[in-house]
């Protein structure tokens, strides 16, 4: 059988799956829907539980409350009703239940003190505050006291106690001198948790008459003053050691209760001489380490935010060399009530089911309590729709007027909570509470969310619709949330339109509409990267954007965040940001943000400004010595490109003054270097930094520093005996360099004499650079040597140098020259050498001479030009190679043998002729492509033929790209130099290779591609000359026109004969009228009519024929034209002979004559 425990918890099951069928309404905080909402009364302000007020000031215990209607306001004051309107002293604030106690006409303010309760009520029930602790601050003086001074032996430990006044709150203590300066406080002497000043061991310095406690009242803010302690210390010669021991806390072990989420402190001060170090651990496991904190010289453990996982054994250890002492704290951990799960307001409609839940915890396990409008549950009347289980209250099918505000209290021995939970039973038609028909434009692609917030009671069912037509929108690319938001899961352009919502519910329905359109997004395609620019250059930065053409859209640029001012320098275009002219400042981080109404895109890159470093500062000289000095100075700013190198320079003011000379570089990460300096030089210097961009400016110059003067340390380089004549010799040699003087008065000792006769050495002194030797003999060797030295003394000798007095002309040719082994390009040549003795001088080489005397290819004109080549043989039978010849072609040659300035007479004179050989390329090659079908190819014969040309041999292959087609081959005969070739298909190249043929073989070859016409109408237009159908009809239009000149002719020939007789006894019309000229015009009917053989012109008149035209003379008779047309009685005689007039111009011209025929 189930006991009373198991009914309650099946019941507990069936009401909370009855529960869960339903879950209560959140009510909207629109201010339309909190104007007409009903609702019990919250709290909202209340003072705090522990409420200390200062005496001097009115009294004020807050408590405010909501709810409609507004509520009203009643206190308990140590669990009685407080009558407000008794006390004069007691005020309530209007529309409020805040409590104001005022002191001005009198009254003690700890008449009231005690426990307070505010009671907030309307219609729909009772909210209570917490109960509220009224206590007033107190800050008592120190009781009266007499001190005794405080004697103690050197080395002993002492307390000096504090004992506070206990004030409310407690106060804060601290030590001071009668100087009001703190006690010094360190590992020896600190004060304690409870105010008491500790010394581990007591020195003779800390004998003082003024160790005063303070404690300071945070209420009142005031300090009071214990009477100061006099310490007297009682010294001694030797003081002895002592082993640790703990002033507090007292024995070996203690406990300490702290209550959760509160803050432990343990504290271990230890006596002892030398003074004990402190250390803590925790037994069974570590200590908790972000929680933890020590204080006070280690002395204080502390941990904040306690928890039951800090519960346990805390152990502090004193150490010294003379032993170690331990105390064990045992720390229990209790808690006051926490929530768990605290109740909250529960709205709902007629006939639905909830609950209210109140769980909390605490150690130990607080005990919860009900209570319904400020009364116990218990003792309230029974209803059926609510069951009271533990913690927990199931409400089912609740009805209108059953709403009340339900209390939960959770309480142990160590505090309690109250919280207030209305039940509001609440029944509202259908409302939108969102802004009517909204436009909303998103980014295709993006999750969009339609918002439709919507409110009733009991809770509308909401539908969504789209365009007006079809079922509700829910599933697939849709999902309708129970706040009414539609969500579309990727909008795209078809889901542009009108979607409406409609809330529905048994008292009614309401609806609202939202128009979707969806754009194309924001963004940037191209991004600004980082750059780094040289100082002075032009930075650029991309911005390419991308948009909806539908959304306006701006572009704006900031430098590190901060808007980008561009003024003259800086100009900003549609797709980028140019920066000329780039210095320091303009260095930074940029960003390019494009904005629409709806999203926005932003990018950013950094821009690095290098320039070439400052100079050096501060050039300082140190460590002299004879030859080097220190020179020291300090680095530039090197502008965001690490320096490499510093060059240092120097200028001397003897020689050459005012030039600066490199004379070292050195490692970037040096600026204190040691100069290798020369003698006799009074030497200035500067610096210059060298970084990736460039140098620096040179550094101001460093003062003077002079060396002093030495013997040459330099030998004369270039030390040379040659002949200029065949009778001397001069010796010659490079003169020091300036810094390599050493000193004043420069000067060379020369040494000479003949080579192995063991003469002794002739010798001269000059400031020159040679001395010439006369009346020598012919090309002798001669040992040299030399010496510089100035005031100093002289410098080191040179090594002995082998010298050779003038060459003359050889007297011997060499003999017997002649060839072997003759090829196309190359012969052997072969001689007798000369006696080397009558070389008269170095012997240089065989030098031959050889030129092209005619070519075997008749009719081919050669250059005769000679060549030589060298051989340096010292062989008895001597011979070469002669390379580079022309094939098939006769050549001469001779030899001479020769010294460093004269050659030998010739030798004799050989003729011999190289083998045919293969000849060169072509002179041409071209390829022209006439028409589509054919190309014509030509070339010209090869320069050089190297023999006998048998003709040409043409290879050619089909290419497509990197592919080839078979290698095809023509021949051609040597007097063939063009070659028409047939396209099997017009769109088809080809390479064609061409080479000359000797007997020898082929040549070099000429290689080229056929041209590639895309254009095929120019073909056209190009070759339409000699198009077959062009020529026919040019024939043709010949043809038919001297037809028609045939045809006019004979037609003028046959013309009609008018009766002259009667034309010529017509009389002359009457009318007669002279022209603008002065001649007369016969008009008659006849004019105006066209005559036969005549054309009428383009404005309309008859144009008189100009055939058979007959000049008259004065006076006489008019005469008619062949044809019979009449011309005219009297005219101007016409410079024309006249058989001119009896020619027919007109019929040979082809259109007369086809008016003719008409």
């Amino acid at each position: 059988m189930l006991g009373q425990g198991g009914h309650v918890a099946l019941a507990l099951v069936s009401l909370l799956l009855l529960w869960h069928k339903a879950a209560p309404i959140e009510v909207p905080q629109d201010p339309k829907i909190q104007q007409d909402l009903k609702q019990p009364p919250t709290i909202v302000v209340q003072s705090v539980k522990d409420y200390i007020v200062d005496p001097r000031d009115n009294i004020i215990i807050e408590c405010e409350a909501k709810g409609n209607p507004g509520p009203t306001f009643s206190w308990r004051r140590n669990g009685k009703f407080f009558n407000i309107a008794k006390d004069p002293r007691v005020t309530m604030r209007k529309r409020s239940g805040t409590l104001e106690i005022g002191f001005r006409s009198g009254g003690r303010p700890e008449d009231y003190e005690g426990e307070y309760q505010c009671f907030a009520s309307n219609d729909f029930g009772v909210a209570l505050s917490n109960k509220i602790l009224l206590r007033v601050s107190k800050a008592p003086l120190w009781p009266k006291e007499v001190l005794e001074p405080v004697v103690v032996t050197e080395g002993s430990p002492l307390i000096l106690p504090c004992n506070p006044p206990p004030g409310l709150p407690p106060p804060f203590t601290f030590w001071m001198n009668s100087a009001m300066n703190p006690i010094p406080q360190d590992k020896r002497v600190s004060m304690g948790l409870n105010g008491d000043l500790y010394f581990s061991n007591v020195l003779a310095k800390d004998a003082h008459t003024d160790y005063s406690c303070n404690a300071r009242f945070l209420f009142t803010h005031t300090i009071q003053q214990k009477n100061p302690f006099t310490l007297k210390v009682l010294t001694s010669r030797k003081v002895a050691e002592t082993t640790p021991t703990f002033l507090s806390p007292s024995g070996s072990e203690s406990s300490k209760m702290v209550l959760r989420d509160e803050q432990l402190l343990l504290e271990c001060i230890a006596a002892g001489l030398p003074t004990p170090t402190i250390k803590w651990f925790k037994k069974g496991g570590d200590l908790p380490g972000r929680k933890v904190k020590f204080e006070n010289y280690n002395k204080t453990l502390k941990i904040i935010n306690v928890s039951e996982e800090d519960a346990g054994e805390y152990v502090c250890m004193a150490n010294s060399h003379l032993g170690s002492i331990r105390h064990s704290i045992f720390v229990q951990v209790k808690a006051a009530p926490y929530w768990l799960d605290k109740p909250t307001n529960l709205v709902l409609a007629p006939d639905e089911n909830g609950r209210l839940v109140c769980r909390a915890n605490g150690n130990p396990k607080p005990n919860i309590q009900w209570l319904i409008n400020g009364q116990p549950i218990d003792s309230s009347p029974p209803s059926l729709s609510r069951q009271v289980l533990g913690d927990t209250i199931i409400f089912r099918s609740v009805q209108m007027g059953s709403s009340a505000v339900y209390q939960c209290n959770a309480s142990n021995q160590h505090g309690y909570l109250l919280a207030n939970a209305f039940v509001s039973v609440l029944d509202m038609p259908p409302r939108m509470l969102g802004p009517k028909n909204q436009l909303i434009k998103v980014i295709e692609n993006n999750r969009t969310f339609l918002d439709c917030p919507f409110f009733g009671s009991p809770l509308p069912e909401l539908r969504w619709f789209k365009n007006g037509q079809g079922s509700g929108l829910d599933g697939g690319q849709y999902r309708v949330y129970i706040n009414g938001t539609l969500e579309i899961k990727r909008a795209r352009v078809e889901d542009e339109g009108t979607y409406t919502c409609v809330a529905n519910s048994i008292l009614g329905t309401a609806e609202n509409q939202v128009r979707l359109e969806v754009k194309e997004p924001t963004g940037i395609v191209r991004a600004p990267e980082h750059q780094t620019a040289i100082r002075g250059s032009t930075a650029r930065f991309d911005c390419k954007v991308k948009s909806d053409p539908s959304l306006p859209i701006t572009v704006a640029w900031t430098k590190d965040d901060k808007p980008l001012y561009l003024g003259w320098r800086l100009r900003k275009d549609e797709d980028s940001l140019t920066i000329p002219n780039v210095n320091e400042g303009d260095e930074g981080t940029y960003t390019c943000t494009v904005k629409s109404e709806i999203d926005q895109d932003s990018a950013s890159a950094r821009l690095t400004v290098l320039d070439r470093p400052d100079p050096p500062m501060d050039l300082d000289l140190s460590d002299p010595a004879a030859r080097s000095v220190r020179l020291t100075w300090i680095p530039g700013n090197d502008h965001r490109s690490t320096i490499t190198q510093f060059l240092v320079q120097f200028e001397e003011d003897r020689w050459e003054p005012g030039r600066w000379q490199d004379l070292s570089t050195y490692p970037g990460d040096l600026n204190s270097v040691i100069l290798q300096l020369a003698p006799f030089v009074n030497y200035q210097f500067r610096v210059i930094a060298i970084n990736a961009v460039g140098q620096s400016q040179p550094s101001a110059p460093s003062p003077r520093y002079k060396t002093s003067g030495a013997a040459p340390d330099a030998i004369p380089r270039g030390l040379r005996g040659w002949g200029s004549k065949k009778d001397n010799m001069e010796i010659t040699w490079e003169p020091l360099l300036d810094l390599e003087r050493n000193g004043p008065n420069l000067h060379y000792n020369v040494w000479w004499r003949r080579k192995d006769l063991g003469e002794e050495w002739s010798n001269m002194t000059t400031v020159g650079s040679k001395h010439v030797i006369h009346n020598t003999e012919t090309y002798v060797p001669y040992e040299i040597k030399i010496q510089a030295r100035n005031e100093f003394g002289p410098g080191p000798e040179s090594n002995v140098v082998i010298g050779y007095s003038g060459e003359d002309k050889p007297t011997d040719a060499p003999t017997d020259l002649r060839v072997s082994k003759v090829d196309n390009t190359k012969a052997n040549i072969h001689w007798k050498p000369v006696d080397l003795n009558s070389l008269q001088g170095e012997f240089k080489e065989y030098r031959l001479y050889y030129w092209r005397e005619s070519s075997l290819v008749p009719g081919l004109v050669v250059s005769k030009k000679k060549k030589t080549t060298g051989f340096y043989s010292t062989m008895a039978e001597p011979s070469g190679i002669l390379s580079d010849l022309v094939p098939y072609s006769k050549y001469k040659m001779f030899m001479v043998v020769a010294n460093n300035r004269f050659e030998s007479p010739p030798s004799n004179t050989v003729e011999f002729t190289t083998k045919e050989g293969v000849p060169d390329a072509p002179r041409f090659f071209r390829i022209n492509r006439r028409n589509f079908d054919t190309i014509h190819l030509e070339w010209d014969k090869p320069l050089e033929p190297n023999g006998i040309l048998i003709g040409y041999q043409l290879r050619y292959q089909t290419v497509n790209g990197s592919r080839v087609g078979r290698l095809q081959v023509e021949t051609f005969l040597p007097n063939v130099t063009e070659f028409t070739f047939r396209l099997p298909d017009r769109s088809t190249r080809y390479k064609f290779y061409l080479s000359a043929l000797t007997q020898v073989g082929a040549g070099e070859v000429f290689a080229e591609e056929s041209p590639h016409f895309a254009n095929e109408a120019y073909i056209d237009q190009v070759d339409i000359a000699t198009q077959g159908w062009f020529i026919g009809l040019m024939c043709a239009i010949a043809l038919i026109i001297l037809i028609l000149l045939i045809v006019c002719f004979i037609k003028r020939s046959r013309g009609g004969k008018y009766p002259v007789r009667d034309k010529k006894d017509l009389p002359l019309d009457p009318v007669d009228q002279k022209d603008q000229e002065g001649s007369f015009d016969y008009h008659s009917d006849e004019d105006n009519k066209p005559l036969q053989g005549s054309q009428t012109s383009l404005d309309g008149n008859v144009k008189e024929s100009d055939d058979s035209l007959v000049d008259y003379g004065e006076g006489g008779d008019g005469q008619f034209n062949e044809d019979g047309s009449f011309i005219g009685q009297y005219t101007v005689k016409k410079d024309k002979d006249e058989t001119e007039g009896n020619e027919s111009s007109e019929a040979t011209s082809p259109v007369n004559a086809i008016y003719s025929l008409a």
